[in-house]
């Protein structure tokens, strides 16, 4: 058949009708649909509108309420972030394998992660904080952060929210409080200086805004409260009691700024604690009156100079039969474990055993309080110690000394170096203690002390020193300051067997 007669074919010509149908049924559906009133059973359209809301007064006062909430929030967004910077690290001389993007790239990293680096992929560790801007001398401007954000950096960025870079040099850190001062120089007028708030004036259910750079998200503020006040346990032996937030904090925030709803700075970002390491509403900032005289420490002296009392101090009274057996269950303060001989509180007559209260009329809540409170002493100021000794109340004046470092980390000068517990403990193994056996139980040695010299060890019972009973804590630390100064010689019960110690003469 030829072309022109496949062209005339009926089943051509019936195909062009079914085509020619479609296109005139989308044409009239079209037309029907663009034109709803043509169809009377067509459905009403309704505009998506949202309906205009009648409020009354009580609704008008209420958004006028939360209106003024947000402005203080835009307020402090306005005003504070340009003090809040960004803090670049890079820590030379430490090799670390070599860090992948935070931010995984699509479409293959999306779904089954990036390539794992191969050994020897090194480059200088890299780290992100952030800081607050809280002096200015002249040309050089003062940038507060955590000793863990800058404390080892060889090489140091300062990003500031509205984009400018600034080479930082490191002023100095002290890994106790976890705090470090950075400083970088320019001629820019319009550098923003952070307000310090009183962190003292603090309550639950405050207000806190955190401000910081999250991942690298500069420049970003969350909100919450402060969840609690006084809160301690940091990382790493930090000193500090902290300010509990539900803000938002992840890493990249620390050094960061903490502010009340007046938009002053009462704390500085520092940990989190969460199971996933990012953000479950439990964050914590340093406050800021625990830092203000470190600052001028840095910009003095390039450290903190810390006051010392020259005691060891000691958790024994979180046991609940030890701190009974002292008497002090219940009670807040701090147990001197031992003190360095020679030493302020040596000097002031201040005992192994003595539970102090108060200085200066403030109390002390902990052993880290205590710490806090003796080391923002002046050296050579005189402070008042309110303890107690073995049940009975007494305040004794000690001259705080300069905290040398060298002199503190000395064993041969601790007394008595020996940290004991009760042996009705519930750490203590009772099918362990010989049937009649009175005394204490010895938990800590420290090498080189005076009790170390005596040959005492871990797991031994003192039940005498120099030839008199010792029945529990209580006898202790009074028969030990009764015999102090004097040749001391412990009885003690070792695998079942009465051993007397070498002795130790007093200097």
């Amino acid at each position: 058949m030829s072309i022109v007669k496949k062209l005339h074919s009926r089943n051509f010509f019936i195909a062009n009708l079914v085509i020619l149908g479609i296109v005139i049924g989308f044409a009239l559906a079209f037309m029907f649909r663009a034109n709803p009133s043509s169809n009377s059973a067509s459905l009403p359209v309704v505009k998506a509108e949202t309906p205009s809301m009648i409020a009354d007064s009580d609704t008008e006062a209420s958004i006028a309420s939360a209106e003024s909430v947000q402005n203080a929030f835009r307020n402090i967004a306005k005003t504070v972030l340009p003090a809040v910077v960004e803090v670049d690290v890079v820590e030379g001389g430490q090799k670390t394998q070599q860090q992948q993007q935070q931010t995984p790239q699509f479409p293959f990293n999306f779904f089954f992660g990036p390539d794992t680096p191969s050994p020897d992929q090194y480059q200088p560790q890299e780290g992100l904080g952030s800081g607050v801007i809280v002096r200015r001398s002249g040309k050089t401007i003062y940038v507060l952060t955590n000793n863990h954000v800058a404390g080892n950096a060889s090489k140091i960025t300062v990003k500031l929210s509205d984009g400018r870079e600034f080479d930082g040099t490191l002023v100095g850190t002290d890994d106790r409080k976890d705090v470090a001062l950075i400083k970088f120089e320019t001629n820019d007028t319009d550098i923003t200086i952070a307000k310090l708030g009183d962190s003292s004036k603090l309550q639950v259910g405050d207000w806190a805004i955190a401000l910081g750079s999250p991942f690298g998200y500069v420049s970003s503020v969350t909100a919450g409260i402060v969840s609690a006040l006084g809160r301690t346990g940091g990382p790493d032996g930090n000193i500090n009691d902290f300010i509990q937030t539900d803000a938002a904090i992840n890493k990249g925030n620390s050094g960061g700024a903490l502010v009340n709803i007046r938009g002053e700075v009462v704390g500085l970002n520092t940990w989190i604690a969460s199971p996933t390491g990012g953000s479950v509403g439990l964050g914590f900032a340093i406050p800021i009156n625990n830092i203000k005289g470190t600052i001028d420490d840095f910009i003095t002296n390039g450290a903190v100079k810390y006051g010392w009392l020259g005691v060891s101090l000691s958790n024994i009274t979180e046991d609940k039969a030890s701190a009974k057996e002292l008497g002090l269950d219940g009670k807040k303060g701090a147990l001197i474990g031992h003190i360095f001989l020679g030493g302020p509180a040596d000097k002031a007559g201040i005992l192994p055993g003595d539970f102090i209260t108060a200085v200066d009329g403030k109390a002390v809540q902990s052993a880290d309080d205590l710490v806090r409170v003796v080391g923002d002493i002046k050296a050579g100021a005189t402070a008042k110690f309110e303890l107690v000794r073995r049940g009975t109340p007494m305040t004794v004046s000690a001259k705080v000394d300069l905290r040398n470092n060298t002199v503190a980390s000395n064993n041969a000068n601790i007394f008595p170096g020996v940290t004991v517990i009760s042996l009705k403990s519930d750490s203590v193994d009772q099918k362990q203690i010989p049937s009649g056996v009175r005394g204490v139980l010895v938990v800590d040695v420290l090498a080189k002390s005076p009790s170390a010299t005596m040959g005492l060890r871990t797991g031994d019972i003192i039940t005498k020193i120099n030839g008199k009973s010792v029945n529990d804590l209580k006898d202790f630390y009074d028969t030990l300051a009764k015999e102090a100064g004097k040749k001391l010689v412990f009885t003690i019960n070792r695998d079942g067997q009465n051993i007397e110690t070498l002795a130790y003469v007093g200097k």
